[in-house]
């Protein structure tokens, strides 16, 4: 099977399959649940021969196809994936099913429409991990936008158009930098491959303008501060499947993003502009923190949080060239790239987990603030144990995957500078302080409100999905070595490409 196009089997099969579902329309919503989750099972499905077949000794593409598309433009339908990207796309499909079967009584309007767009959502953003072509991979990019758009937009709170017109036009705009890059570097170069960007030899002032640009638009996408503040807003009015597709796989394109353009394009500027992006990180790990312990709404608490987990993304993947240039210390940066990495599939796991059991409590009680809590633990002690554990990973307990990448960054930032690895340690405590404050407030002590004394505990479904996501926290947690073992040899080639001049 590993002949197979399977990276286009990933892409359109959830496409068209999202477009099959819309047919059922809303008089037969149980046959297209059942249709849309049996589309998302195959993809998951055809992920296994994707992670069977792919070697860990190389660092190059692999699964590659290559056609020609828009000939006189040289736009090329170029799919590949290597070991930054397999892990991603799992990640995709596996939360993608998982989403779809949390939602399987939360929504009675639009029934088909919402599974549809999950499935449009799932195949686009398998695109953005495997396309090898700029210009694919900005169609892509963009186009994960309008499902996203309208899952928020659609079946939203009662803020849902503020929150989506908000999530539109920030992720656009800062797209629109990444368009003027990508068109400049077609120019300079003839080409819309990465592989011809990450070849062309630019200077520190063209490196600069493509620098910032590309930082801008990722920016948004994971987000760091200060253009952080649609992602609370998205959170709270979005359904809970949007909600965990949001934090456990879209923010990630802002990282991975990072991976493919900034660093391997642009290595000199990176070094250059790199601690500005260290400093908006820590501010992001720090501040951030803290003002997720200023929450009463669940979904905003977990929502800061997301921000400031995913400044250990932004913090150990711009300070490895400091590391490089600076200190010749290839290991530790290739440390704190791997961090990096494992950051971004454990708060996948982390994040989409602790959204799926709000959107659990939210399910009985139809409401997110933590007041109207307290005592779940008395009427739901299935889904309390889950928690609790969620709750110690987002803290970053050792053997849960909260403690492995944060803990590797810190490592390679401590030998950057020692101070570095002092301020995002404190995440370890602030990240206690809220996740553990919120445990407290909304599972423990006496039940205070007559509603939640009638609250049912987890049904098989729910147990399910939250089973599925504390087994990815455990076993990232207690053996990351599969992981790391599978990006080894693609985030040496990045520490490699840091390394040279391109000036």
């Amino acid at each position: 099977m590993t002949q197979w196009p399977l990276l286009s089997i990933l892409i359109w099969l959830p496409i068209f399959g999202g477009l099959a579902t819309l047919a059922f329309g809303d008089s037969r919503s149980t046959s297209s649940k059942w249709f849309a989750s049996g589309i998302a099972a195959l993809t998951l499905l055809m992920t296994v021969p994707l992670l069977l077949g792919f070697s860990n000794a190389t660092a190059g593409m692999q699964f590659e196809e290559n056609l020609s598309w828009i000939s006189s433009l040289n736009i090329r339908y170029h799919l590949g994936a290597d070991g930054i990207a397999v892990p991603l796309i799992a990640l995709t499909t596996l939360t993608s099913l998982l989403v779809m079967i949390g939602a399987w009584t939360s929504i009675d309007r639009r029934v088909s429409q919402y599974y549809a767009a999950f499935l449009i959502l799932e195949g686009l953003m398998v695109g953005v991990f495997a396309a090898m072509d700029a210009m694919l991979f900005y169609v892509f990019f963009e186009g994960m936008l309008i499902p996203m758009f309208l899952i928020i937009g659609v079946w939203g709170g009662p803020r849902r158009m503020y929150a989506a017109v908000k999530f539109f036009l920030y992720t656009f705009l800062g797209s629109v930098f990444m368009l003027v890059g990508l068109i400049y570097l077609y120019i300079k170069t003839g080409s819309w491959q990465l592989a011809d960007f990450h070849a062309a030899g630019l200077t520190l002032k063209e490196q600069t303008w493509l620098f910032f640009g590309f930082l801008v638009a990722f920016a948004v996408k994971v987000p760091m501060f200060p253009v952080h503040t649609w992602l609370p807003d998205a959170h709270v009015e979005a359904p809970t499947a949007g909600s965990v597709i949001l934090a456990a796989i879209m923010l990630k394109i802002g990282g991975y993003g990072f991976l493919r353009f900034n660093l391997p394009i642009t290595p000199d500027a990176t070094y250059a502009y790199g601690w500005v992006v260290v400093a908006l990180s820590l501010i992001a790990v720090v501040y951030v923190g803290l003002v997720a312990l200023a929450q009463d709404d669940m979904k905003k608490l977990v929502a800061y949080s997301s921000i400031s987990h995913m400044g250990f993304v932004t913090l150990g993947t711009f300070m490895a060239a400091l590391l490089v240039r600076d200190l010749q210390a290839t290991d530790a940066a290739r440390l704190g790239l791997q961090g990096a990495m494992v950051q971004m599939v454990s708060h996948g796991f982390i994040s989409g987990a602790m959204f799926s059991g709000i959107g659990v409590l939210y399910d009985r009680l139809h409401t997110r603030r933590i007041a109207d809590y307290g005592g779940v633990a008395n009427a739901m002690p299935w889904f309390a144990g889950f928690y609790v554990l969620f709750a110690m990973a987002n803290s970053g307990l050792p053997g849960t995957s909260g403690f492995v990448g944060e803990f590797m960054v810190i490592l390679a930032s401590f030998q950057l500078r020692p101070w570095l690895a002092f301020l995002a340690a404190l995440t370890l405590i602030i990240g206690a302080g809220y996740s553990l404050w919120l445990t407290k407030r909304v599972l423990w002590g006496d039940v205070t409100n007559p509603e939640v004394a009638k609250m049912k505990d987890l049904n098989w479904r729910e147990v399910l999905v939250l089973g599925v996501f504390a087994a990815g926290v455990l076993w990232l947690g207690v053996y990351p070595k599969a992981l790391t073992d599978m990006m080894e040899p693609a985030i040496a080639q990045l520490v490699s490409d840091l390394a040279k001049s391109k000036i």
